[in-house]
C-alpha cells in the first residue's frame, strides 16, 4: 500500500488539530504544496494500477445492483398495491352486508336498527373510498417504477455490449502492443534478452581477441610454449630453406629419368656441379639427399 495518501490525512488531521487548538494558521503554503505533491503521487499510482476491464466490469456490477434494487421496489409497491386490493374487498363485502342487514331491520320494523347499519356502512364507504386513492397512487407508482425499470434494463444491456466490445479491443491493442515491443526489442523481456546477447557477444570477442593475442605471442617467442610443440622464427627459416632443396633435388632427378641418361645421382651431381661458378672452391660442401 502506498504510503503517500496514509501521510497526506494524517498531516491534515495534525493541521486541523492544531488550527482548532489555535496554534497554527489554516493551510500553509508549505502544507499545500505538500498536499499537492501527495495528490500527484497517488493519482499517478492508482492510474498505473488501474485496469480499465477491470472498471468497466466493477460499473456494470453496480448497474446490475441498481437495476436489482429497482424491481425490487417494483415488487413492494405490487405487493403494498395487492394488500390494499383485499382490503378494499373486505371493506365492499362488509359494506354489502350492512347494506342487506339495514334493509332487513327497516323490513322487521327496526329503524333504529337499520339507522345504525346505514351509519356503520357510510363509514364503511368512507374507509373504502380513502382506499381506492391508495391504490390509484400505488398503481400510478408502480407503473412508473416499471417503465424506469424497462430503461434501465435497456441501459444496462446496451452498456454490457459496449463494455465487451471495449474490453475485447483493449485486449486486442494491449496483445498488438506487446507484439510490437516483442518484435522491437523495445519490451522488457525482450530487452533482457538483447541484453544477454550482447553480453554473450562481447564475452566470444574478447574470447577471440585473447586467443588472437597469445597467438601472436607464441610466434613472436614472446611467450614460451610448454608443449615444445611452438619453433622460433629462426628455426622454421631453416626448415624452410631445407624443404626447398629437398624439392630441387628431387626435380633433377626426375628430369634425370626422363631423359635416360646417366644414373639419377650421377645427373644430379652434374647438374649440381654445372651450376656452379667456376671461381667457387672444389671442396665446397654438396646438398646430397639424406
Amino acid at each position: 500500500m502506498d504510503a503517500g495518501p496514509v501521510l497526506w490525512v494524517l498531516l491534515q488531521y495534525l493541521e486541523l488539530e492544531s488550527v482548532r487548538r489555535g496554534r497554527a494558521k489554516p493551510m500553509s503554503g508549505v502544507m499545500k504544496r505538500m498536499g499537492m505533491i501527495f495528490r500527484a503521487k497517488a493519482n499517478k499510482a492508482l492510474d498505473r494500477a488501474e485496469d480499465p476491464r477491470e472498471t468497466l466490469d466493477y460499473s456494470y456490477q453496480k448497474q446490475l445492483e441498481l437495476l436489482q434494487k429497482v424491481r425490487r421496489g417494483v415488487a413492494d409497491v405490487a405487493t403494498s398495491r395487492k394488500r390494499l386490493e383485499l382490503q378494499l374487498n373486505q371493506l365492499q363485502n362488509q359494506s354489502t352486508k350492512l347494506e342487506d342487514q339495514g334493509r332487513k331491520a327497516l323490513a322487521l320494523g327496526r329503524e333504529d336498527l337499520a339507522r345504525e347499519a346505514l351509519s356503520r356502512r357510510a363509514a364503511l364507504q368512507q374507509q373504502v373510498t380513502d382506499l381506492e386513492t391508495q391504490h390509484q397512487t400505488l398503481q400510478g407508482e408502480e407503473e412508473k417504477l416499471t417503465l424506469a425499470a424497462q430503461r434501465l434494463q435497456a441501459k444496462v444491456d446496451a452498456f454490457r455490449t459496449k463494455k465487451e466490445t471495449i474490453k475485447a479491443t483493449y485486449t486486442a491493442a494491449q496483445a498488438q502492443t506487446r507484439i510490437g515491443e516483442a518484435f522491437s526489442g523495445i519490451s522488457e523481456e525482450m530487452g533482457d534478452v538483447g541484453l544477454a546477447i550482447q553480453r554473450a557477444e562481447d564475452k566470444t570477442a574478447q574470447l577471440q581477441a585473447r586467443a588472437g593475442a597469445i597467438d601472436e605471442l607464441l610466434a613472436s617467442g614472446a611467450l614460451d610454449d610448454q608443449s615444445g610443440m611452438a619453433k622460433d622464427d629462426i628455426q622454421a627459416e631453416l626448415d624452410r630453406l631445407s624443404g626447398g632443396t629437398d624439392v630441387e633435388l628431387e626435380l633433377q632427378r626426375m628430369k634425370a629419368e626422363l631423359a635416360g641418361g646417366s644414373s639419377p645421382q650421377q645427373a644430379i651431381e652434374g647438374g649440381t656441379g654445372q651450376s656452379q661458378s667456376p671461381s667457387q672452391p672444389q671442396d665446397t660442401p654438396r646438398f646430397d639427399k639424406q
